[in-house]
């Protein structure tokens, strides 16, 4: 009896060590984190933060109070992060699923096509988003090189990390990084397809894209369902693209809520409103992943 459940207990056992490291690398600081939303901690308390005025829910009425300053910088934030969201996931979805339906045939070179797709995605980020800010320096970028003096699409040089059209290059930097991923899960998803089921469409009459709409993107609905979430929680957390690509400060235009919670938290200083900031953002990304959830479950027993 006693050997019975000593080798039941010896696998919860064995994750102890995990547990405890998971609970000190992710839970510890989440909770000092809400703790510090809670307080005036500012760079007077750096040494002491935990004799910092108690501020109850004074950080958070000051972040949602869209009628001053702050609200409404963190509002316009969160709308600019919303919009690279959206485009960056739809565009990476997009690319990835026709890269990889079109590699879904075997022809000669597609291995190497494979491994090309892949690159932007295995590279180091700091090494990829610095070539890119080269690229799209003012005088001497790549970019401007092409767009002006090759194929004489604009009237002059365009600023690209500056103004109004950093977002455009933030955009492009992160669906460039983004889509190898959605293409290696499709790829693979694709390979769990049975051949035979195209064979009998074309055997029916159906043409190359009813069998797109027909077979391969609902027989792909379980790894889109993971993978648009996945993409979404990756992108609407990107730090390290605009961090790269602008520097400490981003332009308005190219403000993800990332680099603003790091503005707020530590070029300000003000370390109470920038927790206050993060455990909003928490808790939106909370809500979005359970409806997500509840909807592609709901849609999923439907489907059954």
């Amino acid at each position: 009896m006693k050997a019975r459940l000593r080798r039941v207990g010896l696998p919860y056992l064995l994750l102890l060590p995990a547990l405890a490291l998971e609970l000190l690398i992710h839970l510890v600081p989440m909770l000092v984190g809400i703790a510090m939303s809670f307080k005036q901690l500012t760079q007077f308390f750096i040494r002491n933060w935990s004799g910092a005025p108690w501020a109850g829910l004074g950080n958070y009425r000051t972040a949602v109070d869209f009628h001053a300053a702050v609200g409404q910088a963190l509002l316009n934030s969160f709308l600019v992060t919303c919009s690279f969201t959206l485009l960056v996931v739809g565009l990476s979805w997009l690319l990835g699923t026709a890269a990889a339906i079109l590699m879904q045939d075997a022809f000669r070179g597609r291995g190497v096509l494979r491994t090309l797709f892949l690159v932007p995605y295995a590279l180091p980020v700091y090494a990829a988003v610095i070539t890119w800010s080269f690229m799209f320096q003012h005088d001497t970028g790549l970019v401007n090189h092409m767009l002006h003096d090759q194929l004489h699409l604009t009237s002059g040089k365009p600023f690209w990390l500056i103004g109004g059209n950093s977002f455009y290059a933030l955009v492009t930097v992160a669906v460039w990084r983004s889509w190898p991923f959605a293409f290696l899960c499709l790829t693979a998803g694709l390979q769990n397809i049975p051949r035979d089921l195209y064979e009998a469409a074309a055997l029916d009459g159906a043409g190359v894209w009813q069998q797109i709409r027909r077979i391969t993107l609902p027989s792909l609905r379980p790894v889109n369902q993971v993978l648009v979430l996945v993409l979404f929680l990756w992108t609407f957390n990107d730090f390290n693209t605009p961090y790269v690509l602008f520097g400490r400060s981003a332009p308005e235009a190219a403000d993800l809520i990332s680099i603003h919670i790091y503005q707020a938290s530590f070029v300000t200083w003000n370390f109470g409103s920038g927790s206050a900031m993060s455990v909003l953002l928490l808790l939106f990304l909370l809500v979005v992943t359970a409806a997500y959830l509840f909807v592609t479950s709901r849609r999923r027993g439907a489907h059954a």
